[in-house]
């Protein structure tokens, strides 16, 4: 496999232009026009300055190459995530929720995570909660202002009854998003667990909350779009918060969602494969132990694995908090 040719080389359709050189970032330092050009992710690379003459093929090579250095940018932030992790996990333990804040993709990314812990995890729709900018209507057009403003994050959050045990995680590429900045304040001053979520080093965002995570991803492919390397990175990271704190909770047995919400002839068929893979039964067991809790997945391989009834197996499970494997240590004579 060849790889792209670089813009302004022999190899490519620029070859005849001179490569481009970096202009001086325009404004003042004090203005936000000076302040987006000290951003990593704001800044210009001469060296793709000719992209767009580019075959598609190479641009596309040339785009999955940049994605490429996403994942190594996370784990370098490892080690922030998880103590992360384990702070939402127990709060969330003794009832608090988790809420994502956020302007534009950021915004839309928390709401798509938050969205997505129901079916997969069986939990409570207020359990995980994104707000963005704007409200549901800034998920599918721009709301003018709205990310500008720290007061409508303080009005987002308060309609929700914010307590000190929920965790609010500002979600934010530049990390100066005034509706991530306002909303992480306002929860810290409430007494909940904050998380800033940028990825510039040295941001605001990561500065004002009590915890940091700051994902380096560096200049985009196209100059200041943040919707790409850099909602990729925080896609892979709030993926690992949800999901991570789930596990903790109790959510999966294993690797399986023994938590899931079945809700449609798809999510059904996965619970009832979900059950022989956990018990090794076959279809006419599994589908009693389903028939006896009422489809829910991970009381039916309690009452596969520890042989008890319906009614005992829901006990049980409320009893260990939900968590299966003390459920079946309990139920083990």
């Amino acid at each position: 496999m060849t790889s792209a040719p670089r813009p302004g080389t022999a190899d490519s359709p620029s070859a005849a232009a001179p490569a481009p050189t970096a202009p001086a970032p325009p404004g003042a330092p004090d203005t936000l026009l000076g302040q987006l050009g000290t951003l990593a992710t704001e800044a210009f690379r001469p060296e793709l300055a000719e992209i767009d003459r580019l075959p598609t093929l190479d641009l596309a090579r040339l785009m999955n190459g940049e994605d490429h250095a996403v994942p190594a940018a996370v784990a370098a932030r490892l080690p922030e995530i998880a103590a992360v992790i384990d702070a939402v996990a127990a709060r969330m333990a003794r009832g608090g929720r988790l809420v994502y804040a956020g302007a534009g993709t950021a915004g839309r990314l928390g709401v798509l995570d938050a969205s997505e812990c129901p079916p997969t995890f069986n939990a409570d729709p207020g359990q995980v909660v994104g707000l963005i900018a704007g409200g549901p209507d800034a998920l599918v057009t721009s709301v003018e202002g709205a990310e500008d403003s720290r007061e409508l994050a303080v009005r987002d959050l308060d309609a929700l009854g914010l307590t000190a045990e929920d965790t609010v995680v500002g979600v934010s590429a530049s990390g100066r998003t005034p509706y991530a900045l306002g909303a992480v304040a306002h929860a810290r001053a409430r007494g909940a667990l904050t998380v800033g979520l940028a990825c510039n080093p040295g941001s605001a965002l990561a500065a004002a909350a009590d915890h940091g995570i700051e994902v380096v991803t560096g200049p985009e492919l196209v100059t200041g779009s943040t919707r790409l390397k850099a909602g990729t990175a925080q896609k892979l990271v709030l993926n690992m918060i949800s999901t991570l704190t789930m596990i903790r909770l109790g959510k999966t047995y294993g690797n399986l969602m023994v938590d899931v919400r079945a809700s449609n002839d798809k999510l059904r068929a996965r619970s009832r494969r979900i059950v022989a893979l956990a018990t090794g039964a076959d279809d006419a067991e599994t589908e009693r132990a389903l028939a006896a809790t009422g489809g829910e997945v991970k009381n039916a391989i309690l009452v596969v694995l520890a042989g008890v009834d319906g009614p005992t197996a829901a006990r049980l499970l409320e009893e260990s908090g939900g968590h299966l494997r003390a459920a079946l240590a309990a139920a083990a004579p």
